[in-house]
């Protein structure tokens, strides 16, 4: 089936596993476009991005409360069942590989005495990775089936 009638069929946990992975995407776009668009000229460690980056992930924070809200408010089962509570425990092992390869090119770039710029967006960008590695692991899971080992 296609189009509202499909979203009926999707149990509760992986609309959140969408909502997570379409607002890391969409707020990490917002961000770039926001901060490549203020380089006129500027070396890009020497613009503004502080403010930016956390206006950006304030408003996906809040964003990915509201839908989930919403979802929950919508959707017909929210409970959580076992195969859930494993699909979901595995899309963050997975997830959480990308948080330990930021933290490692964090603690690399602190090392070479990088600016702030690059530190703050090699953790920015292994944050986005995470959630939109665990979101598309959740939902393949969801999709083709979940083995655990």
């Amino acid at each position: 089936m296609s189009g509202l009638f499909y979203l009926d069929e999707v149990t509760h946990e992986e609309k959140r596993a969408w909502i997570l992975g379409i607002a890391a995407v969409a707020s990490y776009a917002v961000y770039l476009v926001l901060v490549l668009g203020r380089t006129s000229g500027r070396r890009l460690a020497d613009v503004p991005y502080v403010a930016t980056l956390l206006w950006t992930v304030g408003a996906s924070i809040v964003a990915t409360i509201i839908a989930n809200i919403l979802v929950a408010v919508i959707s017909k089962d929210g409970r959580k069942d076992q195969r859930d509570r494993e699909i979901g425990r595995f899309g963050e092992y997975v997830g959480h590989s990308f948080v330990v390869v930021g933290a490692v090119a964090a603690m690399l770039l602190a090392m070479a005495e990088a600016p702030p710029f690059w530190i703050a967006n090699a953790v920015y960008l292994a944050f986005t990775l995470s959630a939109i590695l665990g979101s598309v692991a959740r939902i393949f899971a969801y999709r083709r089936g979940f083995q655990p080992w």
